[in-house]
């Protein structure tokens, strides 16, 4: 058997450093830091909590954006450049939380620099007419808010990017302004930029691959203690809870958090590949503890696995280690040949060919975890991987397969471009939101009409009572700051000295606060911040306050019935959706797969990329579901039991069409194995139905599958693949019973109205 290609295994991506990461493609006008559990259980709930990041991002926003606005402001003395340079401070250096090294955080921040000079320019341009600024705002927000799918730096300089828009866009100015704009917009960016280099936290402990590292070594430890004949249930609950706390960590953050790199989806495929290698651990050790007397190839097929996953462990680890993959691959023809010259209608033939099908398939995710590993470790390009794969299929399709990466943002942007698709409809969604707050901050005539538009911004959510409760916090943070602010002004007085003194204090608040303290808290922080600002640019006292209050509710109107009119059900339907289609082409692609292998289907299986395809959209859904705020009425466990057996569905019709194909078939054994795979597709089929989207009429309540019991039809074909379908489909089939309650509790949930 051949190993399981790295290149299909995208579906859960993950992100090392999760805690200063905007979820800008969410609508949040600023990143979200994970808040302390325990360490803070006793401190009042509207305190911040001290964290090192936001203290550096607080430090870095306080020099650059009071000095830059002192500068422009009183040295240069040009109003537009003072007010964009301001604004573009806290998009660089707030909204914009940029990972990785020093290299990718360069690169994110020129991009976000080009970007918003662009949308700068455009929103200045329509800004003279209402009609041409609504229509223009629907394309331009829709393409960057769904340019977030790129990668997660992309997804964080969603919001910055749209604050470039929408202050031209919805603020009086001519063509005229541009230039003075973007002189703010490139002196804040380049500032910006080189505090954020020379001001930037030491990397922490990559969580991620440590979590990877300890479930590559608790498998090594089960596979060694199979050997020896001494597994016990704790070593499988050891796996089982290393793999929950790398799934752990998988979630961690709201949207896709590795990019398009090589290195990240190899990191990703690892992910995907430790866990599917637990599934096969933890099966092959429940049928079978004690491999002691298995042949010869066989345990040394199994013993390089286990050198391959210690290695592997040691590598995502931070070590040097090299998984020796040509050794596995060796042990692995030896494995092959010893069957191959086993005698069909011998005593022990059968048990040779299961004991064989548990060794290559461990063997097979080993070689394809190793390869992987190096590459996320940057030891080895994606040259040599393709080379690498390229060995290991032959014929059109496999060569195909491993020439396929998802590299291009074209081709991602191509798959996402779904009603499917999370991206989708939350970009389509917002561009529509802002659009309507465009239009009403210029027919309402209101004093500082992006404020509205902000204000719609900042409460977008992916269902509308998320929205209208981030609405209620957003004008309550509003609020109070106004409040504050009066306050400040009305003793400051007319003094500006007194206000230069107070913005630095203001804007390190403003820039802390997000994501260490409560909602309201930050609106109430950079309400104060806009006061005092705008009180040096132009000062009208208090009253700044009381329109911001004004504009806000009405941008948080708008953002509410958008959510009512376009999502009211949230993520929640989306889930639905994609696992309905998760399990429909994972359905089609095993019914083909066991044609193909079996011999009866003449044509080579070509849903494996619909498989792949569904697969990445449900990761999108389901992070940002688990993200999303509001009552879950189905709890992780169900649903990670639903992903789980869809990813189960995948890859094993994914190691099935990896089977070598004999068209002259397998004998008496390939009529029954179609018709068993056939009887599983159906009963997938069924529970994709379940979980769609609802229709008239009862739920119909499912059971797993009564399956024909095995003959010996495929021992006695003479080929040890016919076994391994069968070996395949009862494993599959043994699972099924742990997906009906989880798939009717959620079906339950779709059918009830949106609002409960």
């Amino acid at each position: 058997m051949r190993p399981t290609p790295g290149n299909a295994t995208a579906a859960i991506k993950a992100r090392v450093d999760s805690t200063a990461v905007a979820n800008a493609a969410r609508g949040l006008p600023f990143p979200r830091l994970r808040r302390p559990s325990t360490a803070t259980a006793g401190r009042a709930s509207w305190l911040p909590a001290w964290s090192t990041p936001a203290a550096l991002r607080a430090v870095r926003a306080t020099i650059v954006v009071a000095g830059l606005f002192a500068l422009t402001d009183r040295v240069i003395g040009n109003l537009q450049m003072a007010t964009f340079a301001a604004f573009g401070g806290f998009a660089t250096l707030v909204l914009a939380s940029f990972a990785g090294t020093r290299r990718d955080k360069l690169l994110a921040h020129l991009a976000l620099a080009v970007a918003g000079s662009v949308l700068l320019s455009i929103g200045t341009a329509v800004s003279s007419s209402t009609a041409l600024a609504a229509i223009v705002t629907v394309p331009v927000t829709f393409a960057v808010f769904f340019a977030g799918v790129a990668g997660p730096n992309a997804a964080s300089g969603v919001t910055g990017a749209l604050l470039a828009y929408v202050l031209p866009a919805a603020s009086p100015g001519t063509i005229s302004m541009i230039p003075d704009r973007l002189a703010g917009w490139w002196l804040a960016s380049v500032v910006g930029t080189a505090a954020v280099l020379l001001l930037s936290p030491s990397p922490g402990d990559d969580r991620l691959r440590a979590a990877a590292s300890k479930l590559a070594t608790a498998l090594a430890d089960a596979l060694e203690a199979a050997l020896r004949g001494t597994t016990t249930e704790e070593q499988l609950a050891a796996c089982m809870d290393a793999k929950h706390e790398l799934l752990a960590q998988f979630t961690a953050t709201p949207y896709r958090p590795t990019g398009l790199t090589a290195p990240d989806e190899a990191l990703a495929n690892c992910v995907e590949l430790l866990e599917w290698s637990t599934t096969l651990l933890t099966d092959a050790v429940r049928e079978r503890a004690d491999l002691r007397d298995a042949s010869p190839p066989d345990r040394e097929l199994l013993g390089a696995a286990d050198a391959v996953l210690r290695a592997v462990a040691a590598l995502l680890a931070g070590g040097d280690a090299r998984p020796d993959l040509d050794r596995l691959e060796r042990y692995q023809r030896r494995s092959l040949e010893s069957l191959g010259q086993t005698t069909p209608d011998g005593a022990g033939f059968l048990e040779a060919a299961q004991v064989s099908f548990h060794a290559n398939t461990i063997a097979g995710a080993a070689l394809a975890l190793g390869a992987n590993a190096l590459v996320a470790s940057r030891l080895a390009d994606p040259e040599w991987m393709a080379a690498l794969r390229r060995r290991w299929y032959l014929g059109a399709t496999a060569a195909s397969r491993a020439s396929h990466r998802v590299s291009s943002v074209a081709a991602v942007a191509l798959r996402d471009a779904s009603l499917r698709s999370v991206w989708f409809i939350n970009s389509v969604r917002g561009a529509i939101a802002l659009a309507v707050a465009v239009a009403v901050a210029d027919l309402s005539s209101v004093q500082h009409g992006f404020w509205v538009v902000l204000g719609a911004l900042s409460v977008l959510r992916t269902n509308a009572a998320s929205t209208g409760s981030t609405a209620v916090r957003a004008l309550v943070g509003t609020a109070i700051g106004f409040v504050i602010g009066g306050a400040l002004l009305l003793a400051i007085g007319s003094d500006s000295t007194a206000l230069w003194v107070a913005l630095p204090v203001a804007v390190f608040v403003a820039a802390y606060t997000p994501g260490t303290a409560p909602f309201a808290i930050g609106q109430a922080a950079f309400t104060v911040t806009v006061a005092v600002l705008f009180n040096l640019l132009a000062p009208v006292g208090w009253k700044v306050g009381v329109l911001r209050i004004e504009d806000v509710a009405i941008g948080c109107g708008v953002s509410i019935l958008a959510g009512v009119l376009f999502w009211p059900r949230g993520l929640a339907a989306i889930v639905g959706d994609d696992l309905a289609d998760a399990f429909r082409s994972g359905a089609a692609y095993l019914a083909q797969a066991v044609a193909w292998a079996s011999g009866t289907r003449a044509l080579e299986p070509d849903a494996a990329m619909a498989a792949s395809t569904t697969a990445l959209r449900l990761d999108d859904a389901l992070r940002a579901f688990l993200a999303e705020q509001g009552t879950k009425h189905i709890g992780k466990p169900e649903l990670w039991r639903l992903v789980g057996g869809s990813m189960r569905l995948r890859l094993t019709a994914q190691l099935v069409a990896d089977l070598p194909h004999d068209e002259n078939g397998i004998g008496a054994a390939g009529g029954d194995l179609d018709r068993r795979a056939e009887t599983l597709a159906a009963w997938f089929e069924r529970l994709a139905e379940m979980l769609g989207r609802p229709r008239e009429g009862t739920l119909t309540a499912l059971e797993p599958p009564t399956l024909a019991p095995r003959d010996r039809a495929e021992a006695s074909s003479g080929s040890h693949y016919g076994i391994w379908l069968g070996e395949h489909l009862d494993h599959l089939s043994e699972h099924l019973g742990d997906l009906v309650q989880p798939a009717a509790r959620l079906a339950e949930i779709r059918r009830r109205p949106w609002w409960r």
